[in-house]
């Protein structure tokens, strides 16, 4: 798979606005064609830039060390009924910590799928709820989840993740401790759940938007910050954001990746950046480990 060093940079800024509905495909291919040489189109260009989930799984859907599940969860105050993927270590026979795992704009897709299946091989239950299920669920396609994801009304979506977060909080077979990560608006939830469950010990934010300024004094989980060195979109609300952390005293820790674009984590596309990626998820899971496990 091509890496973000085959790529101008200009052009993965451009598929980033279009992953993140700034512009549409027409737009993007208009704009992509001075960057299609070598005999490639602007729509090869696409391809190439979009996810080769099947490419990228380190952890297959039938792993035998895994028990998977898709379970429903009510959200009396959102949707009403959600479903997310479930998955524990096959073995386990206790309570275990719990994690919740929040996608990106495209609903709950193979990729974080897959994330949710590496982390619960590290010993946890992990939860990915999916937004789009009142739509039907993940359609099977990103250009369609890309189309529908817009569509949701996102007051309820909201509530649906913090419903997530208490139902797999209070499962029977969870310890009651809980952690959550997310990833691009999956980032932006987890900063949002860190003031509305507090009784969330651990979040980790890749790349993602603050939490409303105003509510950060509600903030009890501690915080591990993930952001991009190149990602100049997201990176302009850190430092509002650090001096409200700051200012109510919420413990936290932030990594900055030099380099490394928005979705560097990310590698089903050629915005990974492994080094970084590789760094970011170490991190990630020790202080998991250190908050969910002690």
């Amino acid at each position: 798979m091509k890496t973000a060093a085959d790529f101008d940079p200009e052009l993965l800024i451009l598929f980033d606005a279009y992953v993140h509905g700034a512009i549409d495909r027409r737009g993007f291919l208009d704009k992509a064609r001075k960057y299609a040489v070598g005999g490639m189109t602007a729509a090869m260009v696409l391809d190439t830039l979009s996810p080769k989930f099947a490419e990228a799984q380190q952890v297959p859907k039938d792993d035998a060390r895994l028990k998977t599940s898709h379970v429903e969860y009510p959200s009396p105050q959102g949707y009403q009924t959600m479903r997310g993927y479930l998955v524990r270590p096959a073995t386990a026979t206790g309570k275990l910590p719990s994690v919740l795992v929040v996608h990106e704009n495209r609903g709950l897709n193979p990729h974080i799928e897959d994330i949710t299946r590496r982390i619960a091989l590290d010993g946890y239950m992990a939860f990915a709820p999916d937004a789009l299920f009142p739509l039907g669920g993940y359609p099977g396609s990103e250009d369609k989840a890309r189309e529908l994801f817009p569509t949701l009304d996102q007051t309820k979506t909201r509530e649906d993740f913090v419903a997530a977060a208490n139902f797999l909080r209070t499962r029977p077979d969870s310890t009651g401790k809980l952690g959550a990560v997310g990833f691009c608006y999956g980032g932006a939830i987890v900063n949002l759940l860190a003031t509305r469950v507090p009784e969330l010990l651990a979040s980790v934010p890749f790349y993602g938007g603050p939490a409303p300024l105003a509510d950060v004094p509600k903030i009890k989980a501690a915080l591990m910050l993930q952001f991009g060195g190149a990602d100049e979109r997201v990176n302009a609300s850190w430092p509002a954001y650090e001096a409200a952390l700051k200012a109510a005293s919420v413990r936290y820790e932030a990594h900055i990746y030099e380099g490394a674009q928005h979705g560097f984590n990310n590698d089903t596309t050629p915005r990974y950046d492994e080094k970084s990626a590789k760094l970011a998820w170490e991190r990630t899971m020790a202080f998991f480990g250190k908050h969910l496990k002690a």
